[in-house]
């Protein structure tokens, strides 16, 4: 499919060789991208629990979890879980506002649908409220996560679904 800029990019199902490039930009995108809406404090306790990602590889595999490729670069991911929960949401921070995150969202949701997901719901960080407002997520509650023994505020949201959207990356 095309985004912003004229470039191709490809959603596909994450897999092994991937996982160090998605520790890689989670922590980036927390350090550079969330700075802007948490302390410092608060992005590196975030960003540190990346140090977990080896011994979390099912959590990967085992949700349904897509990343976006631009030619051999990795420039986002996200993934859900079968209840309908978005679990991560992530665009590298060189890739922002081209489309990606759009594209990952209506697949992710597209995929929750045709499971017969009837909601999807995302603990949304404050730098990506926006984006899930626009989406069509309503805000339920603003709430306190611990992560490496600092809090971090974050927002309850969800969306309801049309029943059979067509998922447009192919379920393995």
């Amino acid at each position: 499919s095309e985004f912003w800029g004229g470039k191709t990019m490809e959603l596909r199902r994450c897999c092994m060789e991937d996982l160090e490039e998605i520790r890689t930009l989670f922590t980036t995108t927390i350090l550079t991208v969330n700075r802007r809406d948490y302390t410092d404090v608060q992005v590196r306790a975030w960003a540190g629990a990346a140090r977990e990602f080896p011994r979390r590889q099912s959590f990967f595999l085992d949700l349904y979890t897509l990343v976006a490729l631009e030619g051999t670069q990795l420039v986002g991911y996200g993934n859900i879980h079968e209840s309908g929960y978005l679990d991560h949401l992530f665009v590298h921070r060189d890739y922002q506002g081209r489309g990606i995150a759009t594209a990952l969202c209506d697949a992710l949701e597209a995929h929750a649908a045709a499971g017969g997901v009837e909601r999807v719901t995302v603990h949304a960080s404050l730098t990506a409220r926006p984006f899930f407002l626009g989406r069509g997520y309503r805000l339920l509650r603003e709430q306190r996560a611990e992560v490496g023994g600092v809090f971090l505020k974050n927002c309850v949201m969800e969306k309801l679904l049309t029943p059979g959207l067509e998922s447009p990356v192919p379920r393995k």
